[in-house]
C-alpha cells in the first residue's frame, strides 16, 4: 500500500491515475491565493523511496498507463532525477503511456529545450501550469513572478512540443482590474500555444485570505457571479491562439461548466455564456462548488 504524505492534491483530469510523490510540497509555495501545501516543507523524495512506491504501486494497479508525479511543482527536479523516475516507470508498467507532473515558468525556464525534448522522449509530455493571468500588474500582486517569465516559460515548452495544460483565475482583478486581467491573459495566450486552457474562479481559503488582501496592495472588490461570466465572454471572445486550445471550465470552482476548442467553437461557448447572462441557465448551484 502506498504511504502517501497527505495532504496530496492533483488536478482534476488526473482523479483515475496512479499518483506517485516525486516530491512533498511546492518549492516556490508563495502565490497569495494557494492554501495548498502550507503545512508542507518542500524536499526531493530519495530516488530508493519513489522506487519503493513505484514497485508498491504495481501490486495493486499493474495496468497503470498514466502515472502524475505529485506535489506541487515535481517538475523542479533534476532532469536525470525526472528521467530514471520515468525509465523506473516505463520498466514497471507495461501499459504506460504518460507521465504527467505540476509545473512552474521558473522550472520550464531551468531546463534547456533539449533537456524538456529528453524527457518528454521519456513520456514525460505535458506539465500543468498555472498562469493565472497574463498581466504583470496582477502576477505581481499575487506574487506569482511577472509576466515576462510566464510568457518564457511557456515558449520553452512549445518551442521543446511539451504540451501544457494551462490554468487561468477569473475574478482575480476583482472589480477594477478585470479588464486588464482578461486582456492581457487573451493577449499572452494568443502569443504562446498551450494545449490545454481551464479557468478557475477565484475563491480564498480562510487561512490565505488576509495575506492575499494585504499583498494586493490596494482595496480588493470581489466579483459576483454574473461579473465573472463577463470577465469568462470578454476571455473567449478576445481568444485567437496560434494553434487550437482544448477549452474547460468544468472545474468545482467555476460558475458556468463550458467545454469546447478554441477558436472552433468559439462562437457556440459565446453563446452559452449568453445565454447564462440573459436567462441564467445552466449556473451551477453554489453548494456544488468548491476548491
Amino acid at each position: 500500500m502506498l504511504d502517501y504524505d497527505f495532504p496530496l492534491w492533483r488536478p482534476p483530469s488526473e482523479g483515475d491515475n496512479l499518483i506517485i510523490q516525486a516530491t512533498l510540497g511546492c518549492r516556490f509555495n508563495g502565490c497569495t491565493f494557494c492554501s495548498m501545501y502550507k503545512v508542507k516543507d518542500y524536499r526531493a523524495r530519495s530516488l530508493d523511496a519513489v522506487y519503493d512506491d513505484i514497485a508498491a504501486a504495481a501490486q495493486m494497479w499493474p495496468h497503470a498507463h498514466r502515472v502524475f508525479l505529485a506535489d506541487g511543482d515535481a517538475y523542479n527536479l533534476p532532469t536525470d532525477h525526472l528521467a530514471a523516475i520515468c525509465d523506473r516507470l516505463a520498466a514497471t508498467f507495461p501499459h504506460l503511456q504518460r507521465v504527467t507532473a505540476y509545473a512552474t515558468p521558473f522550472n520550464l525556464l531551468a531546463k534547456s529545450v533539449a533537456e524538456i525534448q529528453h524527457l518528454k522522449s521519456k513520456k514525460l509530455g505535458l506539465v500543468y501550469v498555472g498562469i493565472e493571468s497574463g498581466s504583470d500588474l496582477l502576477l505581481k500582486k499575487i506574487r506569482k513572478g511577472n509576466a515576462k517569465q510566464m510568457e518564457q516559460g511557456l515558449a520553452r515548452a512549445a518551442e521543446a512540443g511539451l504540451k501544457v495544460s494551462a490554468t487561468v483565475i477569473t475574478g482575480l482583478g476583482g472589480q477594477k482590474h478585470w479588464q486588464q486581467h482578461m486582456d492581457e491573459t487573451a493577449d499572452m495566450l494568443n502569443r504562446v500555444p498551450v494545449t490545454f486552457l481551464s479557468t478557475l474562479q477565484l475563491r480564498l481559503a480562510d487561512e490565505v485570505e488576509d495575506r492575499f488582501m494585504e499583498k494586493f496592495g490596494e482595496p480588493f472588490a470581489w466579483q459576483d457571479d454574473r461579473a465573472i461570466l463577463v470577465e469568462m465572454r470578454r476571455l473567449v471572445e478576445r481568444l485567437a491562439p496560434p494553434a487550437p486550445v482544448i477549452f474547460r471550465s468544468n472545474h468545482a470552482s467555476n460558475a458556468l461548466p463550458l467545454a469546447g476548442t478554441l477558436p472552433k467553437d468559439k462562437n457556440r461557448v459565446l453563446a452559452q455564456i449568453d445565454q447564462c447572462l440573459e436567462l441564467g441557465q445552466g449556473m451551477r448551484p453554489r453548494w456544488m462548488r468548491g476548491l
